[in-house]
């Protein structure tokens, strides 16, 4: 399949179609979400994790099956798949026969790797496996801080270092308070981001300043995260970065991008948004 960017489906009507029908995933090439961030040689690695929450499928005998699906994309995958395709895709199996799940997942399986143009890790989730959402994120939060705030569009400018340049500091922050907008529907984003590095010490108040300046931004979740890491690295240069946005869901899924120059997986946690 091309990575040329398909005809999008966001913000349009669709017909609503349950049975199975792997026509329906639409692809965005990676390469034309990353050319504004002069992305061409990754600085970094990671992974999209995706999950679905709504997710059924019919057994041999017609009994209704439902499962959440995550889905594990590496950054590296040349193509994402759009997320309300994804979600049509998905729902196209509810009416549709399968042996057993072995063969609903190799289906998954085949059907997402041909569309990211990638391998991607699928599992199927047990519904009473799930358990209550109980995480939280590692690190120190930034939302107790104090802090006056009139920028919401992305400025990097908004982040200081530590005036001590011999100072480095190893530490994890995160924040609840993130917000972007879909940049074809408008629609809200909510998120908590989490940043780990090591280096020199970042202002934690310029820090929350500067996250919460994408209230605004129109950006996809992947390239939105990958915008923050390349401003961090730009701006304050640390030796070890990671950059990991969970995303609330839409729609019933979610998409959680992880980016860092020395660690190659997120972690799999529910925070109690989601």
């Amino acid at each position: 399949m091309s990575s040329k960017t398909q005809e999008s489906l966001l913000g349009k009507p669709t017909e609503h179609v349950t049975t199975y029908t792997p026509s329906l995933l639409r692809t965005l090439a990676r390469k034309e979400q990353r050319a504004g961030l002069g992305l061409q040689d990754l600085p970094f690695s990671g992974e999209d994790v995706w999950t679905a929450f709504e997710f059924s499928w019919l057994g041999p005998k017609g009994k209704p099956q439902v499962a959440a699906v995550r889905i594990r994309v590496p950054c590296s995958s040349p193509s994402i798949v759009e997320s309300k395709s994804l979600k049509l895709y998905l729902n196209s199996f509810a009416q549709t026969h399968f042996a057993n799940p072995p063969e609903v997942l190799r289906t998954l399986n085949s059907d997402l790797g041909v569309n990211f143009q990638s391998p991607v890790l699928v599992e199927l989730l047990d519904i009473d496996q799930l358990g209550a959402p109980a995480d939280q994120f590692p690190g120190r939060s930034l939302d107790h801080l104090d802090i006056e705030v009139d920028a919401y569009t992305p400025d990097p400018q908004l982040l200081q270092l530590d005036a001590d340049e011999q100072k480095v500091t190893n530490q994890t922050l995160h924040t609840d308070l993130f917000r972007c907008v879909c940049p074809v529907t408008g629609q809200p984003d909510w998120a908590s981001v989490m940043v780990h590095y090591l280096g020199r010490s970042i202002v934690p108040e310029s820090l929350l300043r500067y996250l919460i300046s994408y209230r605004n931004h129109a950006g996809f979740h992947e390239t939105t995260i990958e915008q923050i890491f390349m401003d961090l690295m730009v701006h304050g240069a640390p030796d070890q970065l990671t950059v990991h946005g969970r995303f609330q869901r839409r729609g019933g899924i979610e998409i959680c991008p992880f980016r860092s120059n020395f660690e190659d997986d997120a972690l799999l946690i529910r925070l109690p948004r989601q």
